[in-house]
């Protein structure tokens, strides 16, 4: 069997800063937090990288990118534009709507499901996960159950950041399987209580041990037939109404939700002994720098990257 895939999605890269060749670095020799997550995941037996990208940023990704992890590392591009796999006739509608927003994380990984033939992980480019996470999920990934999807759930008071609200898929969790992902996209403490503010105004708690998706993923290539199912009825939902869907995003946690109450497969909770940090805001980019700090001198990372592998 083929050795697990790591899929990373990385069309957003640049976007939040005005461009790559602004992406903050997080290492001293100019990594940047796919450095290391990318890094762990051949380490941890991963054996080629997917990187889903915009073409708009293919010269920066290519030089600033690839350039420092050179021949080390097994990877290809797939390219997540506003027109890939969108029907001409609702593209262009959208276009006339004025939307702006991306198709969402389900749709980028339509956009490299011809680079995916062997079991495969999906991660945030912008979030470090831990070694111990990718070892458990390729250990998964390369076992006799890989028929079944799985999940590297992380607590979610460990994963908010003080500048601001996050997103995060909120895990229900029975008998070590998911049973649901609700997503909800602010969330935030305030005064010692953990809460999300849904559109409409609704308050509601959470504990702060809540397992929560940070998108740490692992599926079988026999499931991508159903996430283009549900693309394809998310799109048909766009077209009936598109003010009304200007900003939606197909986002995998709801595209598993969905597959968990249809039947089309098991998520397998994992557990690992990794701690979740990013950079949703510039302002995470000090906390995160002390991090790879301390996880450095502590003999976990090389002091340069890429020239130890």
């Amino acid at each position: 069997m083929k050795g697990p895939i790591l899929v990373v999605l990385a069309a957003g890269m640049g976007s939040r800063y005005g461009g790559l060749k602004q992406m903050d670095k997080i290492g001293k020799n100019g990594e940047v937090l796919l450095d290391y997550s990318v890094y762990d995941a051949v380490s941890s037996g991963f054996e080629k990288i997917v990187f889903i990208i915009r073409h708009d940023i293919e010269k920066d990704f290519r030089e600033l990118v690839l350039a420092r992890m050179g021949s080390k590392v097994n990877c290809e591009l797939a390219f997540q534009d506003p027109d890939s796999l969108i029907p001409p006739d609702i593209f262009r509608a959208a276009q006339e709507a004025g939307r702006t927003k991306p198709w969402g994380t389900g749709h980028a990984l339509l956009c490299a499901a011809d680079k995916i033939d062997a079991p495969f992980t999906v991660i945030n480019a912008d979030d470090f996960y831990g070694r111990e996470a990718f070892a458990v999920m390729g250990k998964h990934l390369r076992g006799a159950d890989t028929n079944d999807s799985s999940i590297v759930p992380y607590k979610l008071e460990k994963t908010l950041s003080p500048q601001g609200t996050v997103a995060r898929g909120v895990c229900g969790v029975e008998n070590g399987y998911l049973v649901s992902v609700d997503e909800l996209t602010a969330i935030e403490k305030k005064d010692g209580r953990i809460f999300n503010t849904a559109p409409d105004g609704a308050v509601r708690n959470l504990a702060p041990d809540t397992p929560v998706s940070m998108n740490f993923w692992g599926f079988p290539p026999s499931l991508l037939p159903e996430f283009q199912k549900y693309f394809d009825d998310y799109l048909k939902t766009f077209a009936a109404d598109v003010k009304g869907q200007i900003k939606s995003e197909c986002f995998i946690p709801k595209a598993v939700d969905h597959f968990i109450k249809n039947g089309s497969t098991k998520v397998k909770v994992l557990s690992a002994n990794s701690n979740w940090f990013g950079v949703t805001y510039k302002e995470d980019r000090e906390a995160a720098i002390k991090k790879i700090d301390e996880l450095t001198a502590g003999g976990v990372y090389p002091a340069s990257l890429w020239e130890k592998l």
